[in-house]
Parts: structure tokens; C-alpha cells; sequence
């Protein structure tokens, strides 16, 4: 089931790459139904929260009418950042699962672990990382690898 998931996860990853956005795709499950995903859009969308997790957490609550995503399962390509992170414990979300780790940025166990040892208002969301890391972390380093040669190639031309 989690491989499934993630694997959805990926996909979404896969179309803002195709859009020029950050690949990262987040998709929420409730009950063993998937209710919401999204991808980054931050460069569409010319807003610095269009992060994967906000856009799937603000779906989901829109899809269950209500901000409480109590019993939800959040899975995401990246490790959430320090606002992701809060936003997924704030909406109540049971449980997060991660592909690839983010040992700059990462606010679930790499830098720092909001949902575990900063719990927000009392409450924590159970963390699992590292699920298709591979396959999230390569889609990223493909991301990235080709923004650079495109730079480089930018400078050289002129």
C-alpha cells in the first residue's frame, strides 16, 4: 500500500518537473482512499507556500470540508520543510511518509523534527522516511542536474 501511494506521489513529482517547478508531489490518503494531491507551483502560482504539502493539505480539507485531517496519511517525495511540516501537524494529519531526506532543509527528522520533539498544540504525527528514497532523490538530482547545464550553457553562450 505505501509503495502505491508514494508511487503517486512520484507521478505528481513528475508533472512539475514537467512544469519547471521543484519536483516534489505530496498525496493525502484517508481510509485507504486517496482524497488529495498536489505538486509544487510555486513559479506558477508566484507564491512562496505553493509548496506540495500546503496545496495537498488545503485539497483534503476542501474535499472533506473540514481542516481537521484527523486519521489522514500524508506521503511526499521530499522530507517536509520547517513550514510543511507545521502546517501537516496543524491540520492533525496521523501520519507523514517521506521519500527522499532533505539534510538541509528537512523538519522531520533531518534538521530538526516538528512533529515528533516540537509537537504543535500537543499533538504528533507518527514519521516514516526514506520510502522510495531513490526514486524521489533521482528525479531531484535529474531536476537540478539539468538546471545546471542549462546555466552553465547560459554563461558560456553569453
Amino acid at each position: 500500500m505505501v509503495d502505491r501511494f508514494m508511487q503517486l506521489a512520484l507521478e505528481e513529482a513528475k508533472k512539475a518537473e514537467a512544469e519547471e517547478e521543484i519536483p516534489v508531489g505530496a498525496v493525502i490518503v484517508c481510509n485507504g482512499e486517496v482524497i488529495s494531491s498536489a505538486h509544487n507551483m510555486r513559479e506558477q502560482l508566484k507564491d512562496a507556500t505553493a509548496h506540495a504539502e500546503i496545496l495537498a493539505v488545503r485539497r483534503a480539507g476542501s474535499y472533506l470540508n473540514n481542516w481537521r485531517l484527523n486519521g489522514c496519511a500524508i506521503y511526499v517525495t521530499l522530507e517536509p520543510c520547517p513550514m510543511c511540516a507545521s502546517a501537516i501537524v496543524l491540520a492533525r494529519i496521523t501520519k507523514i511518509v517521506f521519500g527522499a531526506y532533505d539534510y538541509d532543509n528537512g523538519a522531520c527528522g533531518s534538521r530538526i523534527n516538528i512533529p515528533v520533539s516540537l509537537p504543535i498544540f500537543g499533538y504528533r504525527a507518527e514519521v516514516i522516511g526514506g520510502v522510495m528514497a531513490e526514486e524521489s532523490r533521482e528525479i531531484l538530482q535529474g531536476f537540478f542536474k539539468k538546471r545546471r547545464n542549462l546555466y552553465n550553457k547560459a554563461r558560456r553562450d553569453g
